[in-house]
């Protein structure tokens, strides 16, 4: 089928076929075509198809050819899910929109043509991440450098970074240089860059990058682009990264036919580039900008969206919005306060089976976590009561690489026949022994009948290896002698601390600089603290064997658990939204790294969060949290007290669920005061969503959970005046302990078997 002629405006006399179905605002989207438009959509209010809509009217109403439109997505997903949707109401005049697709795709599409202004040739490939990191590598160690010291991983990250902000390496200002190699970091980019192009190769960051430089440089060719898109339009607007933005935005000058689609309460990617400023400046980038936005939302009930709308309104960098539906009131957000994170698995477990009995599919359930290191609780519970489940957007808690590793080692000391499990620690962390050493040990494993550990063992008395590999292989050998011995008298939990920390596998995630070590070590820190709740080594590894058993039935129903990040995009009946405490939820790496920013971000997440729910939308909060081995005592998110009160229930369980607590509060006790004495006040911020719980005496103390003996009033945030330093009280779990800090409610204990933690006043006694 020929494309429509062209022609230079649209006359709709009647409401075309591709407006079917469109509210007022959606075909307001569709059918103003001429200058810039900021099409500001909610969550669940049908921007897709409002987008979709609109291509297919510039192309029906031959106001473009379809190759005169320019229509950049984030995903290949998007992409094709955009170009079956158009495609259904344009027909194959799809088949001419060369120009839609992802960023990363049209970029490299135009690269090809203009390569040689780079350096390149047009047959230029294209490098993925692990190509990138053997690549620095290879240069860290010419340059002499110790990578153990300045890892590759780290440089990649930061290259990334640079890229992501439009900056050459001659861009880069002394503190960036400082970020790498102490004031190394533009030489390593620079010969970075210069060995990608001896190779005629490019990374990811370099598509959009090179061709913003191209159209800086080259005005000819801007011109060329600018002339030929009569039509820009851009998805996903807010998760722009800057060298993004700067490129649309020179496409886009000329002609100023440019339509994003986007929500700024929606940004939650700043740690990947996106800028959330890019679509708050829209209007003063392009002056007289039309700015519509889809409210009506399809997908929740009013007391979610407005539960939402109230949380995401104490943001002050925000353009504005409040979603409604048209359908039937629902159940009210519900907050539950449990005992600790076990209390919480176990209730979430207890509420879908419950959904099960009444004939709800597992599919329809889901969970999201702030944090990976939260699903690990509810795989070990699931598997426990026979519940099926996936994990999504991420490996499950022990597919992931560390935890393999670990694991690893403590399959060779159980059982030292385990071939598998010792070629996985044969090397790792790197020990100097390589391919040829194994196939050494292989060889010889299979000429004598035995495990390739007691291969090892004759090896090391040969001269079969080099010296030094020799002597690192016996080093090993010892090692897996001595942790087989301790294990006789050491908890699981402790062996394998132990084990990693002597066989160098935690220097070595120490020592990487890379942006997930840190995430690497605490996911080692909850497995030690999962085996704390076995006895025995095998009775741990006999676990390990069910839990990574569960995807045997690929087809059955299960509750989805994923990461906050992961659910973008994403629809589901019932959501149990799981940790939202201070610390977790927002995180306080997240508050000590970006303060204001960073909790405006993490409030934006809260509200992605519950926007995810469709009929039934659950919050818990812990009131003691272990993380990473130590135990806290938590006070409810703020996020949960800033939602309006009148679209939240509240409830209160004692540990084992048995029966109901509920405390009211003066609107005067501040359950953040001690957390705000302890935090940089640009960190604690409110915003009007706190204001408005308090003038409304609304209680702006989620309810806690009460102890045996202990009143309501022993939770106010306020510091107790019986307790002073040098003190001694006691602690239900960590026993007998000495006070040696004070800072308003947060007491800091030296306790005389747990060590020193920090604990909430209320939680003590005053020994005798």
């Amino acid at each position: 089928m020929a494309d429509p002629a062209p022609s230079t405006a649209a006359t709709v006399e009647n409401p075309p076929q591709w407006l079917d179905g469109l509210n007022p605002p959606q075909q307001e989207a569709v059918l103003t075509t001429e200058g810039p438009v900021l099409m500001l959509a909610g969550a669940g209010t049908g921007k897709t198809a409002a987008l979709t809509a609109r291509l297919a009217h510039l192309v029906r109403s031959r106001l473009a050819w379809p190759s005169e439109i320019l229509c950049v997505t984030f995903t290949n997903k998007a992409a094709r899910e955009m170009r079956e949707r158009v495609g259904q109401l344009i027909g194959p005049a799809v088949e001419g929109m060369p120009w839609l697709g992802t960023f990363h795709s049209i970029a490299a599409r135009m690269l090809r043509r203009h390569a040689e202004l780079v350096g390149l040739q047009a047959n230029y490939t294209i490098i993925d991440t692990d190509d990138q990191i053997r690549l620095l590598k290879q240069l860290i160690s010419a340059n002499d450098l110790d990578e153990k010291r300045w890892p590759a991983r780290q440089l990649a990250g930061l290259i990334d970074r640079w890229k992501n902000r439009g900056l050459n390496p001659g861009d880069l200002d002394a503190v960036e240089n400082e970020l790498y190699a102490n004031g190394k970091g533009q030489q390593f980019y620079r010969l970075y860059q210069d060995r990608l192009k001896a190779l005629n190769a490019c990374d990811f960051g370099d598509l959009t990058l090179h061709m913003l430089n191209i159209f800086r440089r080259e005005r000819d060719i801007l011109e060329q682009y600018q002339q030929r898109f009569k039509y820009v339009m851009v998805d996903e607007y807010q998760d722009t990264n800057a060298v993004q933005y700067l490129w649309l935005r020179l496409i886009a000058q000329a002609r100023k036919n440019i339509c994003v689609v986007g929500d700024d309460d929606q940004s939650i990617y700043s740690w990947r580039g996106a800028e959330v400023a890019n679509i708050l400046r829209f209007e003063k980038d392009f002056p007289g900008a039309k700015v519509i936005r889809l409210e009506q939302n399809y997908r929740s009930t009013p007391d979610i969206l407005a539960a939402a709308s109230g949380l995401i309104d104490a943001n002050s960098q925000r353009l504005g919005k409040t979603l409604w539906t048209e359908r039937n009131s629902g159940d009210k957000v519900r907050a539950i306060g449990v005992w600790d994170g076990p209390e919480e698995a176990r209730r979430v477990g207890e509420e879908a089976e419950a959904l099960i009995r009444d004939g709800v599919s597992l599919n329809n359930m889901a969970i999201l976590v702030r944090a990976q290191f939260q699903t690990r609780e509810f795989e070990d519970r699931f598997i426990a009561i026979g519940l099926n489940y996936r994990i999504v957007g991420g490996f499950r808690f022990y597919e992931r690489a560390e935890i393999r590793d670990a694991l690893a080692y403590l399959r060779v000391i159980a059982q030292p026949a385990d071939d598998l499990a010792f070629e996985r620690i044969f090397n790792t962390p790197k020990r100097g022994l390589g391919d040829k050493a194994l196939e050494t040990l292989h060889r010889t494993a299979r000429g004598r009948g035995i495990p390739l550990a007691a291969a090892a063992l004759e090896v090391c008395d040969s001269d079969e290896l080099p010296t030094r590999a020799r002597n690192s292989l016996a080093i090993l050998m010892r090692g897996l002698a001595h942790w087989r011995e301790v294990a006789q008298t050491l908890v699981p939990a402790e062996l394998v601390r132990t084990t990693l920390d002597e066989s160098g596998y935690t220097g070595m995630l120490q020592a990487e600089k890379s942006a997930d070590a840190a995430g690497r070590l605490e996911n080692l820190t909850e497995l030690a603290r999962a085996m704390e709740e076995y006895e025995t080594l095998g009775g741990f590894l006999e676990h390990v064997s069910l839990v990574m058993d569960n995807d045997a039935d690929a087809d059955a129903d299960k509750i989805t658990i994923m990461t906050i990040h992961a659910a973008k995009g994403l629809e589901f009946d019932y959501l149990y939204l799981v940790g939202w405490e201070e610390g977790v939820f927002p995180s306080q790496r997240a508050l000590d790294e970006g303060g204001l920013a960073s909790l405006e971000e993490e409030r934006r997440l809260a509200y992605v969060a519950i926007t995810r729910a469709r009929l039934r939308c659950t919050i818990f909060h812990a009131a003691n949290r272990r993380i990473y081995g130590q135990w806290t005592s938590s006070i409810p998110s703020r996020f949960i007290a800033e939602m309006p009160a009148a679209h939240v229930e509240h409830e209160t369980t004692l540990s084992g669920g048995a029966s109901l607590w509920r405390a009211q509060f003066s609107e005067n006790d501040d359950p953040f005061a001690s957390v705000a004495r302890n935090q940089p006040s640009r960190i604690m911020t409110r915003g009007p969503g706190w204001r408005r719980a308090v003038a409304t005496g609304y209680d702006t103390t989620p309810k806690r959970i009460a102890e045996p003996g202990r009143s309501a009033a022993s939770f106010a945030a306020k510091p107790r005046t019986d307790i002073a330093i040098g003190m001694r009280v006691f602690h239900d779990k960590f026993g007998y302990g000495a006070v040696i800090d004070q800072e308003g409610n947060k007491l800091e204990i030296e306790f005389e078997t747990a060590g020193r933690k920090r604990v909430i006043d209320s939680f003590v006694k005053v020994a005798d």
